[in-house]
């Protein structure tokens, strides 16, 4: 685990300043959030019970409330979460609760679906064995575990959101030398990587799941499992 980025994600990018990484996506970057949402709810099924890994300020937790019966977001930012419950008025069919994905509080399967996109399997700086582990821990048999990182195919389109990111001071200064090959690197220790195929297939082929590694809108890459 790396302290200095978990630092970095509970108590500078948080809350408002997360948001607005959000608020300020050009068309593109705005167009594949969508699509991973879009592509979330078509796995889900009407009344399931849903755990949103890395929830932040609540961004997915309204889609995923419209057609799941309960939606459980959990984040390490209590700044975060505490925007959240601001901003989602979303009592009967949400709960935000602080906590760390890597080490679920819940019991062995509980929840009929798992939800980890927007790139948590390298986000949350957690080891991802231990994500998929606690992930399909908690899942029911037969729900339903999806994982997301991005597409080598939308390299371009994300650093150029996050040098938007980093013009507005949200993130530091981009490291032009140590950035690339899907990996962003700021002057001021932030650090982005991502997921290969290869490495989403050995992570699965290790946990009783079946599993399919699939491409959507050639800007995200999903890993879904479905737990034995």
């Amino acid at each position: 685990m790396d302290k200095n980025a978990v630092s970095y994600y509970s108590n500078r990018l948080c809350a408002e300043r997360l948001k607005r990484c959000y608020e300020i996506a050009p068309p593109r970057v705005q167009q594949y959030l969508r699509a991973e949402i879009d592509f979330v709810l078509e796995n889900i099924r009407l009344g399931d019970v849903v755990l949103d890994l890395g929830c932040g300020y609540g961004r997915t937790m309204r889609p995923l409330a419209r057609k799941a019966r309960f939606v459980v977001g959990v984040d390490i930012s209590s700044s975060s979460l505490s925007l959240a419950q601001a901003c989602h008025n979303l009592s009967r069919s949400c709960l935000f609760l602080e906590m760390d994905a890597a080490n679920l509080a819940f019991l062995d399967g509980t929840f009929d679906a798992v939800v980890c996109i927007q790139n948590g399997i390298s986000a949350f700086h957690r080891d991802p064995r231990q994500l998929f582990q606690e992930s399909v821990r908690v899942t029911k048999p037969s729900g339903v575990v999806l994982f997301s990182t991005y597409s080598e195919k939308f390299w371009g389109h994300r650093l150029e959101w996050f040098r938007e990111q980093a013009e507005e001071g949200l993130l530091g200064e981009i490291d032009e030398e140590e950035t690339g090959d899907g990996v962003i690197v700021c002057r001021d220790g932030f650090h982005a990587s991502t997921c290969t195929e290869k490495q989403f297939r050995d992570l699965a082929t290790q946990l009783p799941v079946s599993f399919e590694i699939t491409e959507v809108d050639q800007s995200s890459l999903f890993c879904v499992m479905i737990r034995q």
